[in-house]
């Protein structure tokens, strides 16, 4: 997907499909998800001078019992921000799914939620039960619509998404994200970066060196690179020029 910019174009179910499994917490020995009671997570970062959304800071489960999902229908009505009439695809060939996910306080949290393609919905379960086995870290998790469709103040936030109807910045054409096809992880840790080494954000310049070993820092050829792959999606990260570290796509742009 073309490169972004400050600014880019921008569950009422009554049927579910459920996939619930349990993970054998083979993780990699940065935390322990036998622990109970709650925890703060890190602060997400905010833009200098630009107020950004305060959503509430994500809870740690109090009682985990391994990676959990649920896959469920949406409306229009669940999409007030992001989808619009005129988009590539229809509410009704998207889908919301409910997941539990590791977050930076190295406990594991339940709500976490992703609105994906239909047909993508059951491999990117795989691939998010496999990111928890890990233990890789996610900040937040929640539809884009939390910030009224704005990814850039998605992105302020930290927070981990996919469907957004919206153009590609500097194109006609249609994102990844406007076909719930591409997902953006930790965008922060993440970085888009343009072609001349700009990066938008003032909070996450520092991610620009990747060198950078921070937790949720995507590497090429890592285990989370590998877990996409594992369903034959694309890394922003491996573009030539600019690259887009937090951009996984099914198509690979």
């Amino acid at each position: 997907m073309p490169g972004r910019g400050p600014v880019r174009a921008a569950v009422s179910a009554a049927a579910f499909i459920a996939v619930t499994s349990a993970a054998t917490g083979c993780g990699n020995g940065s935390g322990d998800s036998g622990k109970s009671g709650s925890a703060t997570p890190a602060t997400p970062p905010t833009a200098s001078g630009t107020p950004a959304p305060s959503p509430a800071s994500p809870t740690a489960s109090p009682s985990p019992q391994g990676f959990r999902s649920e896959i469920k229908k949406v409306t229009a009505g669940d999409l007030r921000y992001s989808w619009k009439k005129g988009c590539p695809v229809a509410p009704s060939g998207l889908r919301m799914i409910e997941m539990t996910y590791w977050g930076m306080d190295r406990r594991p949290h339940a709500g976490g939620r992703l609105v994906v393609n239909a047909r993508e919905a059951a491999d990117l379960v795989k691939v998010f039960r496999k990111l928890y086995d890990q233990r890789y870290p996610i900040r937040r998790m929640e539809p884009v619509d939390a910030y009224k469709g704005s990814d850039f103040q998605s992105i302020e936030a930290d927070n981990t998404s996919a469907f957004n109807c919206r153009n590609a910045t500097g194109s006609s054409s249609w994102s990844q994200h406007a076909y719930g096809l591409a997902v953006d992880l930790n965008p922060c840790e993440n970085p888009y970066v343009s072609a001349s080494g700009r990066i938008e954000h003032p909070d996450c310049v520092k991610y620009g060196n990747r060198k950078n070993r921070d937790p949720g820092v995507v590497h090429a050829g890592d285990k989370v690179v590998k877990a996409f792959a594992s369903i034959g999606w694309g890394w922003g990260g491996s573009w030539n020029g600019t690259k887009d570290f937090q951009h996984f796509s099914a198509s690979g742009r």
